[in-house]
């Protein structure tokens, strides 16, 4: 019987598992990476709600959005009412132009 276990891998087998070992180390650095930029960027803990929104008569809230110094409501009317943060007296309101 021939014994084949001694004889050497050839060439081109050999830069074949290279490059996968290589693609796998890469591919797990990636993963690492995605992980600890996602870990880092988001915040650990959101913007407080304010208590009570007193809105005006007759608008129903549709979205909302905060900032450190003011939060705004997106009624279903089509306005954006902007609201102080320290007071919540309404600071701005913008009527959206529907084309």
């Amino acid at each position: 019987m021939n014994d084949q276990s001694n004889l050497p891998e050839p060439g081109n087998l050999r830069f074949l598992r290279l490059l996968v070992t290589g693609l796998t180390a890469t591919m797990v650095a990636g993963l690492l990476v995605l992980i600890v930029l996602f870990v880092t960027r988001f915040p650990t803990a959101p913007a407080p709600l304010p208590e009570v929104i007193t809105l005006p008569d007759g608008t129903r809230a549709q979205a909302f959005t905060a900032t450190p110094g003011w939060y705004a409501v997106v009624t279903t009317d089509d306005r954006i009412l902007i609201y102080d943060r320290a007071d919540g007296a309404l600071r701005q309101e913008i009527t959206v132009q529907a084309e």
